[in-house]
């Protein structure tokens, strides 16, 4: 098992003062797998409370820290695209990812663009073009949907100049097609930020590779969601404990397939 990096070091040694963990040793504890010439890598990063909840009144914010928020630009800075689903976007009022100089080496070294983009997953594209989103992204935003998506909304994307990608036979996404048409774009290094319906279709299908979780030290109650939601799997799978790390009572933790 390979461990993680502490985000702050708990244990001075020889009366060193506590010292917060560079972006590029966090960079170097999450980096992706190295991947074949056809090679994908999907993973997502959830945050859950203690008592099993993705969200709190709606978002997902009240569950973070400051910590949670460096490794979530830690992860966005090493994905390739990032793929997230229209009521997150909504929700979370999303805006385009931006390029950061802790991680532009890194990325060009490793044939990336400046910035990840970002791919939103809808049925029904019932999306507001207008937004920065669309608007104003340093790497064009996409967008997936399915055959049977309204062509009134089609024809808005495109009126919007937004790149939409066909990915499933009826109203909504297939997620294996919709990872292979972002392998198709060159999008391989993956990341899902959600919501729980989205990795729970994910997880489903059996495409997800490595889950991110942070565990919040708190309690919620109420009947908001899980980090997944839609119908049971079949069999429980089971994944691998890849590290984990610890700060102010927050769990990093990092899951794979098996």
């Amino acid at each position: 098992m390979r461990s993680l990096l502490p985000v702050t070091d708990r244990t001075p040694v020889n009366g060193a003062v506590d010292r917060e963990w560079s972006l590029d040793e966090l960079a170097d504890a999450y980096a992706y797998p190295e991947l074949g010439a056809d090679g994908v890598w999907l993973r997502a990063n959830m945050v859950s409370s203690l008592d099993g909840a993705a969200q709190h009144e709606g978002r997902s914010q009240p569950l973070s820290s400051d910590a949670d928020m460096r490794i979530f630009g830690t992860l966005r800075g090493l994905a390739d695209a990032v793929v997230v689903g229209a009521e997150t976007v909504r929700q979370e009022g999303y805006r385009p990812a931006r390029a950061r100089e802790a991680f532009a080496a890194r990325r060009a070294a490793a044939g990336q663009g400046p910035a990840p983009a970002v791919a939103v997953v809808s049925a029904s594209l019932a999306l507001d073009f207008t937004l920065p989103l669309f608007t104003g992204p340093l790497v064009p935003t996409l967008v997936l949907t399915g055959a049977a998506a309204p062509a009134e909304r089609l024809r808005a994307a495109a009126e919007a100049g937004v790149k939409v990608l066909i990915t499933g036979e009826g109203p909504g996404v297939d997620p294996a097609a919709a990872v292979r048409a972002l392998a198709g774009q060159g999008l391989r290094r993956l990341l899902t930020e959600g919501g729980p319906r989205l990795l729970g279709q994910f997880a489903a299908a059996g495409v997800l590779d490595e889950l991110c979780l942070t565990i919040s030290p708190t309690l919620t109650a109420g009947g908001a969601q899980r980090i997944t939601q839609g119908p049971s799997m079949a069999v429980p799978e089971r994944l691998a404990l890849a590290g984990v790390l610890e700060e102010k009572g927050f769990l990093f933790t990092r899951y794979r397939r098996v």
